[in-house]
């Protein structure tokens, strides 16, 4: 139903932008209106659909809106420089802050230049690098999310993939300086989680957030992954039902139909976000971000325990 919708909606647009007519525009506005409303209740599909929208913003749009002063860093000391992850040093509300996120690129030939947002083990040896700089420099830590998880290529495993993202969790677990992790788009598997141990975990509303992508899910379970609108229901992934499991600490909304039909609110509402959990967490010392961080992701744990037994 979603797709429809959206592009739909998008057709509209258009026409809005070139329309001249005043009965015709009105007509297109009261159209976009009864479509707005019919994408109030999404299923976890329908949000799938929208995580991986192609025009969602991507973490290249959120640090232009969101950041002054950007500088890129590149490369892990150790190998290559892997392009999937983007990070570096910025200016939030004139705070000194280190920012790093997943970058699948905004067309076929970005993509494919960023490994369609799979990072391998040189791209979290580039994050864990920043993060430890930026403690070093007592830096704030914002990560933005977005990965259909780590590539999965006989290369990357004979260079340590597993390694890199397990280093990750330990040492986010640690690190003496506040961290945010949103998830924007799709967050699957340990590819996500490398850049998401932190001490506010927020999703925008029509992101997913799981353990391995719905046609992955289908495929084990079912050993058929024509079956994965089934698996979305199944999975959980939805921001609303992490919400709810207490995975997350809240929710960032969005415009009717996706992110990328009014970016600026999304941008707006983020930087809110950031501004209202920075004021929180400068109350707490170095020890405590690290103890906070520990007991969040052993509640969860705990929690999930609960759940299956």
């Amino acid at each position: 139903m979603i797709r429809e919708i959206d592009e739909k909606l998008t057709d509209i647009e258009a026409a809005l932008q070139t329309e001249t007519d005043a009965d015709k525009l009105s007509e297109l506005k009261k159209e976009k209106k009864v479509l707005e409303a019919q994408s109030a209740n999404l299923s976890a599909h329908d949000r799938v659909f929208l995580a991986r929208h192609r025009k969602r913003p991507k973490v290249d749009d959120y640090i232009d809106a969101l950041f002054d002063d950007f500088f890129e860093e590149r490369g892990d000391y150790l190998g290559k420089n892997d392009k999937s992850i983007y990070g570096g040093i910025a200016l939030f509300h004139d705070i000194p802050v280190t920012v790093i996120g997943h970058r699948k690129g905004k067309n076929i030939t970005e993509s494919m230049e960023y490994n369609f947002g799979m990072p391998e083990p040189e791209g979290y040896r580039k994050a864990l690098r920043l993060m430890k700089q930026a403690e070093k420099f007592n830096r704030p830590i914002i990560t933005f999310i977005d990965t259909p998880g780590a590539y999965p290529g006989l290369e990357a495993e004979q260079h340590g993939q597993s390694q890199a993202i397990s280093q990750n969790l330990a040492e986010m677990s640690a690190l003496k300086v506040p961290v945010i992790a949103i998830v924007t788009g799709e967050g699957s598997s340990g590819g996500a989680l490398a850049l998401g141990v932190a001490n506010r975990v927020y999703m925008l509303e029509n992101a997913v957030y799981s353990v391995l992508s719905p046609e992955g899910f289908a495929s084990i379970l079912w050993k058929d992954s024509a079956r994965s609108a089934e698996a979305c229901e199944l999975m959980k992934l939805t921001a609303q039902d992490l919400l709810g499991f207490g995975v997350i600490d809240g929710i960032i909304p969005e415009p009717p139909c996706g992110a990328h039909h009014d970016p600026d609110m999304v941008y707006k509402a983020i930087d809110h976000m950031i501004v209202s959990e920075f004021n929180k967490l400068k109350k707490l010392s170095s020890a405590e971000y690290a103890k906070q961080r520990y007991e969040k992701f052993r509640y969860i744990d705990k929690k999930v325990l609960d759940d299956v037994q």
